[in-house]
């Protein structure tokens, strides 16, 4: 019997080239990329950040930071345009991709382009570059407001389900114009009927997102507590799904549908005097809980980090079971407020569930954690990268 060769690498997005053309301070970058990926070395307010978010703009085609396009185009440059190259592991070979997307802060516009076709839908493009991007803001998943940690549902799932996609955009459609007809209505005393007719529209499709909210965090609960508990957390961690919806029997989109529904119509009179929609899963919130009792209040900064790490690394397994290979990692100085004992955990985690290829940047050389220190590395400064 011949010995067994070393094991197969774990299949991971690849990042080859990257082109960025005045996005942020970021005038104009060209980069190879190494197969394992980069270290960037450069001081705070000289593009780092930047330079990740002109990356991750490619998986959301919007702004991470939550910034207009507009206001993404360099001072005194008529737009912006990011491009790469990447290589995606398939079920029998890899496959190449080229993706661009420009803006033109004259025109508002935006076009995405694949394999050198521009594609009809933004929505058709999201998800091209499979990534993740961890940073020291990531806190806000955990001590921010409820619509923090929906938007991080929305994301993790939008990217993962087509279906959960479309929901959510016909979803939050229904809620503006409903909200819009319930304003009217409060201002004028009519047009009660105007603001009825999205209710069966908004009760099809946030029963979609209740139920895909629901099961993703029934499915993950488990893995949070114990990757919480891995990185150093004592006390336990729990994970839950708040709503105020309640479902007979088991969870079902046609249960879900029907309750929502209901929920919609006793909530109407209250939505009427407010001009506001009271019912539905943008009313919801993920429950974070630290031995029982909050984490938003009661929780240590270590605490609190030590959550919203592992609620990255949920998005991260949720992105490597639906694309089959690690996402690449965008490491905001990701380690910089936690102590290095919980470094070296979150690291060793990553690395036993499958390391993607990795961006790290860091204000200082001595900011790398030991086990990225084989990365090669390059410095920025006023935006120019030198590599």
């Amino acid at each position: 019997m011949e010995p067994a060769g070393p094991p197969a690498a774990p299949a991971r997005v690849v990042l080859r080239r990257l082109a960025v053309r005045d996005f942020r301070n970021l005038q104009r970058v060209e980069l190879a990329v190494p197969p394992d990926g980069l270290t960037v070395v450069g001081e705070n307010g000289h593009g780092k950040t930047n330079l990740l978010e002109s990356v991750y703009y490619l998986e959301l085609l919007r702004s991470v930071r939550g910034a207009r396009d507009a206001d993404l185009v360099r001072f005194g440059a008529p737009g912006f345009h990011v491009a790469a190259e990447v290589d995606l592991p398939g079920e029998h070979r890899v496959a190449s991709r080229a993706v661009g997307v420009g803006f033109e802060r004259a025109g508002k516009r935006k076009r995405v382009r694949i394999d050198g076709a521009e594609v009809p839908r933004l929505s058709d493009a999201l998800g091209a570059l499979p990534s993740v991007i961890f940073s020291p803001g990531d806190v806000v998943l955990v001590a921010g407001s409820p619509s923090e940690r929906r938007r991080y549902l929305d994301v993790a799932l939008a990217l993962t389900s087509r279906r959960y996609l479309a929901a959510l955009q016909a979803y939050r459609g229904a809620l503006v114009r409903r909200n819009a007809a319930l304003r009217d209505a409060a201002r004028t005393g009519r047009g009660e009927e105007r603001a009825t007719v999205w209710e069966p529209a908004l009760a099809e499709h946030g029963a979609v997102l209740w139920t895909e909210r629901r099961a993703w965090v029934r499915r993950h609960a488990g893995a949070f507590a114990a990757l919480c508990a891995a990185i150093g957390e004592r006390a336990p961690m729990r994970l839950r799904y708040a709503t105020a919806l309640e479902v007979d029997g088991e969870d079902s989109v046609e249960g879900a549908r029907a309750a929502l529904g209901a929920a919609l119509a006793a909530k109407r009179p209250l939505d009427l005097r407010r001009g506001l929609t009271h019912a539905g899963p943008h009313r919801d919130d993920l429950d974070l809980a630290l031995g029982g009792r909050e984490l938003r209040l009661f929780g240590s900064a270590g605490q609190q980090r030590t959550a919203a790490i592992a609620l990255r690394m949920l998005e991260a397994a949720t992105l490597r079971d639906h694309v089959g290979s690690a996402p690449l990692f965008l490491l905001d100085d990701p380690f910089a407020e936690l102590d290095a004992r919980r470094a070296h955990a979150i690291l060793a985690l990553l690395g036993d569930a499958g390391l993607g290829q990795v961006l790290l940047v860091v204000p200082r050389a001595s900011d790398v954690p030991e086990e990225l220190t084989r990365l090669p590395r390059a410095s920025i400064r006023d935006g120019v990268l030198d590599a």
